[in-house]
């Protein structure tokens, strides 16, 4: 946790720069070949359980009356029996499709956490204020999960994790996941991942799609002849927003009837990006994070996506024999010494310089 902090999002994504550097010093990758690039995006989970409003309820309730007998506030009822037995009740009626129930529970729940918010509120004058301090933050995100409804805006999921947000991908069997937006960026024909940013809020993937060809651009400057973005491919979900991309080439299927025959065939490479997306799920930790904060999330995202480009070298050593294994070797100490003397205060490409030495 320590290097993580120390490091920041900057230094983590000198880590993922250099994994490129090093491809393109065994000579694996062409710095040409990240002139053209698919970018996709998909949702990276957080590490809370399922958020029902029962559930949350409960939870808050719990959460503030631990905290105010800890602060030493006398409370005159805390209803921990009634508490738990309102949850039971809640999860058997949503079982057995008892809707009306259900909600006559939940009214309930929402009475008793609100007495509880309330007697709170009038006791904090018998506390000092450095006890305070914590309480006002609790009572601020208990009263929104009192307050909030199924069809509001914003909602807060957890209160361990407020930045949780909840982004529906039309899948059947997953029709909700909660957590951020991660979008990534790879090379058109190896796939090597040359860019990942994380994205709080679920914002559009279009207006995000300006935002990471920046980061790509700026992580390849390591590279010779520093190459640019030329081609971006992405899918529909991109729509609109071509004035904020120019100059760079975009191709989607909605404009396939206004591309040459040689664009409409690299098209189809466009869906090569969700086999990787999958492969970052499933082998190396996407598909939930357990870091803590906006900062959390997009530090791990880049993690993931570095340990993929790791995984991507050895395959090309394996290819290509065991000489450019020397590169590598000399990258792991050059990334060991950046790891031990980079300063947080840097900013991006002047937090660590790559010496590498073989």
């Amino acid at each position: 946790m320590r290097f993580r902090q120390a490091l920041g999002e900057a230094g983590i994504e000198e880590w993922l720069a250099a994994t490129m550097t090093a491809a393109a010093q065994m000579k694996v990758l062409k710095p040409v070949e990240c002139e053209s690039v698919i970018v996709d995006t998909t949702v990276q989970e957080k590490a809370i359980a399922y958020p029902t409003d029962s559930r949350l309820l409960e939870v808050a309730r719990s959460k503030l009356v631990r905290l105010a007998q800890h602060a030493g506030l006398a409370l005159k009822q805390t209803y921990e029996r009634e508490g738990k037995r309102l949850r039971r009740r809640a999860g058997g009626y949503a079982h057995a499709k008892q809707f009306k129930r259900l909600h006559r529970v939940l009214k309930r729940q929402r009475t008793v956490l609100g007495r509880v918010l309330r007697e709170i509120e009038r006791k904090l004058g018998e506390i000092s204020h450095e006890r305070q301090v914590p309480l006002h933050m609790w009572l601020q995100q208990a009263w929104r999960i009192c307050r909030q409804r199924p069809k509001d805006k914003d909602k807060l999921y957890a209160l361990h994790a407020p930045e949780v947000a909840c982004i529906g991908k039309g899948k059947a069997r997953q029709p909700y996941e909660f957590g951020v937006k991660v979008s990534l960026a790879i090379t058109h024909k190896q796939g090597l991942i040359v860019g990942t940013r994380a994205f709080a809020g679920n914002p559009y993937d279009g207006h995000i799609l300006a935002q990471q060809l920046e980061q790509t651009s700026i992580l390849l400057q390591d590279l010779a002849g520093a190459p640019r973005v030329k081609t971006v491919l992405t899918d529909l979900g991109f729509r609109g927003v071509d004035a904020q991309v120019a100059p760079v080439q975009w191709m989607h299927r909605g404009k396939l009837n206004r591309l040459n025959p040689a664009q409409q065939r690299r098209l189809k490479r466009r869906q090569a990006i969700e086999p990787i997306i999958g492969h970052l799920k499933q082998d190396h930790g996407m598909r939930r994070c357990w870091l803590k904060g906006v900062t959390g999330d997009a530090v791990h995202a880049v993690l993931c996506s570095t340990g993929y480009n790791l995984r991507w070298l050895l395959r090309a050593i394996t290819r290509l024999g065991i000489k450019p294994a020397f590169f590598v070797l000399g990258w792991l100490r050059s990334l060991w010494r950046c790891a031990t003397t980079c300063s947080v205060s840097l900013p991006l490409h002047e937090s660590c310089h790559l010496n590498f030495e073989f």
